[in-house]
């Protein structure tokens, strides 16, 4: 079954905005809710930063069905593998069957404020999150547990409280060696609207890797991020898109740089482009569910609407009434096997 997802954009919303928005979610059919996970934003201005984790729990805590997981934990320098192990434990053991958690490889920009040395070498930060992917695994599923890799090291190490059910791990990648991470140990593959282009590598590679090691492919998830801003207000939708700007900037540029502010005084009107291109900018519902159909047919499990909408109230109503519904129709339609009728 098609799943469908609200994204809680953490950057650009108070604390308060999200629950409000979480809940709203949830009545107008959403299934599941991500919240996204970063210490610093991408604008300095009108920019937010709470706890991800302690949203989980709160945003967990009141609703009644949908799960509720990050987008995207990055467990390399900020996030010990281990504490990312115990506080979704936690999460796990009091909400058990509705936290999921998505990892990746993460941005300088959350890290670097902190003291700690970005790694130059992209191998270096893929090493670190299968050894970070392993951990959590092993400690969700073992007693004690020692641990010794090239990054992180772990000496008979015990989580006394332990998640009720299975955890789903999640690996957000546009990349085909992040993807076999996934192959190996994860439940399933993000990709967002950037990584459409090598879509079918970037599953193959999880999908092969997954078969090498004697698991069942067609059981890992694929999840996208779709990314929308409406108003009936061209002008106004696109102008509510900026605040993202900084994250179109090429990422060799902005990996050097950790200062919101600094990264909203490099937007040119090359990022403004990119923005228009990787968001749709909708005055109405039947572009929205044009652009979605496209995403349908690629037979995705879960669908993550992220909006940076100027009415998110407004917006969330307006999915509900004609949006998901359409959704979950289609793609029933386009799953459904073909009959062929003999004479």
């Amino acid at each position: 079954m098609l799943k469908l997802g609200y994204w809680c954009a953490q950057e650009q919303h108070s604390p308060d905005k999200i629950i409000e928005f979480s809940s709203i979610a949830e009545v107008v059919g959403f299934d599941i809710i991500s919240v996204s996970d970063h210490f610093h934003p991408w604008s300095d201005t009108g920019g937010q930063s709470a706890f991800p984790w302690l949203m989980v729990g709160i945003i967990a805590e009141r609703t009644k069905k949908v799960a509720v997981g990050t987008s995207v934990t990055t467990p390399l320098f900020r996030y010990h593998p281990a504490i990312v192990a115990q506080a979704f434990a936690t999460l796990g053991y009091l909400y058990p069957g509705r936290i999921f958690l998505t990892l990746g490889t993460g941005h300088s920009m959350n890290e670097t404020p902190l003291g700690f040395e970005w790694p130059t070498s992209p191998k270096e930060k893929i090493k670190r999150l299968e050894e970070a992917v392993e951990i959590i695994n092993l400690l969700w599923s073992k007693e004690f547990v020692t641990y010794d890799g090239n990054y992180y090291k772990i000496h008979k190490a015990k989580l006394y409280t332990k998640p009720k059910e299975k955890i789903p791990i999640y690996i957000a990648t546009a990349n085909k060696a992040v993807a076999k991470i996934a192959g190996k140990y994860a439940d399933g593959i993000m990709v967002n609207p950037r990584g459409l282009e090598n879509y079918e590598e970037i599953v193959s590679s999880m999908e092969k890797e997954a078969k090498r090691r004697n698991r069942d492919p067609n059981e890992l998830k694929k999840l996208m991020e779709f990314k929308v801003s409406y108003d009936v207000d061209y002008d106004k939708a696109l102008k509510s898109t900026r605040f993202w700007a900084s994250s179109a900037i090429l990422r060799h540029m902005r990996e050097k740089v950790s200062d919101p502010r600094e990264l909203e005084d490099m937007v040119s009107e090359q990022e403004i482009d990119k923005i228009k291109k990787t968001w749709l900018i909708a005055t109405d519902s039947e572009q929205i569910i044009k652009s979605l159909e496209n995403f349908l047919k690629l037979r995705m499990d879960i669908i993550f609407i992220h909006s940076a909408s100027p009415d998110e109230r407004k917006f969330l109503n307006i999915l509900g009434r004609d949006v998901l519904p359409w959704m979950r129709e289609f793609y029933d339609l386009v799953r459904r096997p073909i009959r062929v009728v003999q004479d």
